[in-house]
C-alpha cells in the first residue's frame, strides 16, 4: 500500500514538474524570438516616408509595423538582412520573384508583382532607416 501511494505521489509530482517545464520554456522561447526592441523613429527621410506607407499597404501584414516580423513572417529589423548579408539587390528580387524558406521557419515568400521597382526603392530606403535606428548596419557576408 505504502509503495503505491508513493507512485501516485511521484507521479503527480512529476506530471506538473513536466508542465511548468513546458511553461517555462515556452515562455522562454517567445522571448527569444523578439530580436529587437524597436526603436521608434519620430521622423524619417522623404524617400523613407513614401516607403513606410508603402510598407504598411505591403509588407507589414507579414512583416509587422514597423519590420519586427510577425508569426507569419521574420524581422526584417534584424542583423541577417544587414546590407552587407542582404543588399538592396536581394529586396528588389524578392518582391519580383518570391524567396524560398532559408533562414526562417514561416515559409516560403510569394512574389509581390503589385509592388513597382520604384516603390520597392522607397520601401528599401525605409526598412534601411528604421535598420540603423536599431544599430545595424554594414556588415562583410561571410560564408
Amino acid at each position: 500500500m505504502q509503495l503505491k501511494n508513493n507512485l501516485t505521489k511521484y507521479f503527480v509530482i512529476g506530471f506538473f514538474g513536466l508542465g511548468l517545464v513546458a511553461l517555462v520554456s515556452k515562455n522562454l522561447k517567445a522571448d527569444s524570438e523578439t530580436p529587437y526592441a524597436m526603436a521608434g523613429l519620430t521622423q524619417v527621410s522623404g524617400e523613407a516616408q513614401a516607403g513606410q506607407a508603402l510598407f504598411g499597404a505591403n509588407c507589414a501584414s507579414c512583416h509587422g509595423d514597423t519590420g519586427g516580423g510577425t508569426g507569419k513572417g521574420p524581422p526584417l529589423i534584424h542583423d541577417i538582412y544587414n546590407p552587407g548579408h542582404h543588399p538592396d539587390e536581394a529586396f528588389f528580387s524578392a518582391v519580383a520573384n518570391g524567396v524560398p524558406q532559408h533562414h526562417w521557419p514561416y515559409g516560403n515568400m510569394p512574389r509581390l508583382s503589385q509592388v513597382t521597382p520604384d516603390e520597392v526603392a522607397k520601401i528599401i530606403s525605409y526598412v534601411r532607416e528604421m535598420q540603423l535606428a536599431n544599430g545595424i548596419t554594414y556588415k562583410p557576408h561571410k560564408m
